[in-house]
């Protein structure tokens, strides 16, 4: 199953849900949700926000669902 669907289905949303929160036409999240065209980076970011995990576990370069900790750069 898709990541994007298995992550929406989880949370009882529907596809027009989703496409509200990215600011886009139900059909256009229907194409990514599919892999009928490439998510661009800026919707991934927010999806993976909104669902709070990583964008590598959208695009299966993880199974890890809990995102990244943040790390503090020391000077």
């Amino acid at each position: 199953m898709n990541r994007l669907k298995e992550l929406r289905e989880d949370r009882d949303l529907h596809q027009k849900d989703i496409a509200k929160v990215l600011e886009i036409d139900q059909s256009n999240y229907s194409k990514y949700e599919l892999e009928k065209i490439n998510i661009p980076l800026e919707y991934l970011n927010k999806l993976a926000d909104f669902y709070n995990t990583s964008a590598d576990y959208i695009l299966y370069r993880t199974d890890e669902r809990k995102p990244y900790k943040k790390s503090i750069m020391k000077k």
